[in-house]
């Protein structure tokens, strides 16, 4: 149908191929570049263990593409964007909200904490950045409850060999790990649902007996939790939506996406130096599975490195400076 109207990401010079097939890729079986479709996707990601500066070089190429993607880590992410003279603060919140007319999507790889996320946007509108029009969060990402805040504060105390592993306290990790359980996971849709008071009400319950093991005795109210989260849901709703199928259709109409990484490559969960990383794909494998564009649709991926190397959250990393002089590079 694509072909048939002449739109789409099939070569109007070579619609067939040699092999005669469609050309479903960028580029046809020629060599034959599709023109726009050629700079679908680009992505930003750190080198190292995060705090690259990701979020200033997203700034400056926003300009050249039209949506933005979020495709993994939490509000554990911090990105410090400047824009004449005003300082912005994001965790969950592209990058590409300060540029108008730029789509900015959250998706599914990501674990949200709401009240952070609300926190973001008001706190962007109260400076005149409205996101009414121009941010999509996916109705398929896991969310962050105060249950995971609680079990991160009490496995964060344990140390693993000799050291802690360093996370932020803010939940993402036990969040991705109820997400690969499945049984006590929440994704954003979920909210929605008629049974999600019960779906709190069982979830509490285990998780509860979990805390009193771990030595934690932060209480947690069922009944407290589904009406704080319900609010968010609803303030979030104009919101959400299927970003898979947003992108996917972006992709294919000749749409140009830049996609944001968060945290570092050497924190990568399969790749990084483990044990001492983040909870999800930091490096660029992760870019397909936390956006759900195919990878033939990624082009171009640019990698950001600092002249005077950190490490963020533990972990060993002898040549660091902790003294006056490193702080003072830093």
């Amino acid at each position: 149908k694509l072909r048939e109207k002449g739109t789409g990401p099939f070569c109007a010079k070579h619609p067939m191929g040699r092999s005669g097939k469609r050309v479903l890729s960028p580029f046809c079986e020629t060599g034959h570049s599709h023109g726009r479709a050629e700079l679908s996707g680009t992505c930003v990601i750190g080198l190292q263990w995060g705090d690259e500066a990701k979020g200033k070089i997203v700034d400056l190429l926003t300009r050249d593409f039209d949506i933005v993607v979020r495709y993994q880590g939490g509000a554990n992410a911090g990105h410090t964007v400047v824009v004449e003279g005003q300082v912005y603060k994001l965790h969950h919140i592209p990058s590409g909200v300060l540029s108008p007319g730029v789509m900015n999507v959250i998706g599914p790889g990501v674990v949200l904490n709401p009240p952070i996320a609300l926190q973001e946007i008001d706190s962007l509108a109260a400076r005149g950045v409205r996101l009414t029009d121009n941010l999509r969060i996916s109705d398929r990402l896991h969310v962050v409850f105060p249950w995971h805040i609680a079990e991160d504060k009490a496995m964060n105390a344990t140390l693993v060999g000799g050291e802690s592993i360093g996370t932020t306290n803010r939940g993402i990790g036990p969040c991705y790990r109820d997400k690969y359980g499945r049984s006590y996971a929440v994704r954003l849709g979920d909210l929605y649902r008629p049974d999600f008071r019960e779906k709190i009400e069982q979830i509490v319950e285990v998780k509860q007996r979990l805390l009193a093991m771990l030595g934690s005795s932060e209480p947690l109210n069922s009944a407290q939790i589904f009406e704080e989260y319900s609010g968010h849901a609803e303030r979030m709703k104009p919101f959400v939506a299927d970003t898979t199928n947003y992108l996917l259709d972006a992709v294919e109409a000749g749409k140009r996406l830049l996609f944001e990484g968060a945290q570092g490559s050497m924190l990568d969960i399969d790749h990084g130096t483990f044990p001492f990383v983040t909870s999800s794909n930091s490096s660029g494998v992760g870019v397909c599975a936390g956006s759900g564009v195919p990878p033939r649709w990624i082009k171009k991926v640019i990698g950001v490195v600092k002249g005077y190397t950190t490490r963020v959250g533990g972990g060993p990393f002898p040549t660091e400076l902790t003294d006056e002089i490193g702080q003072r590079i830093r």
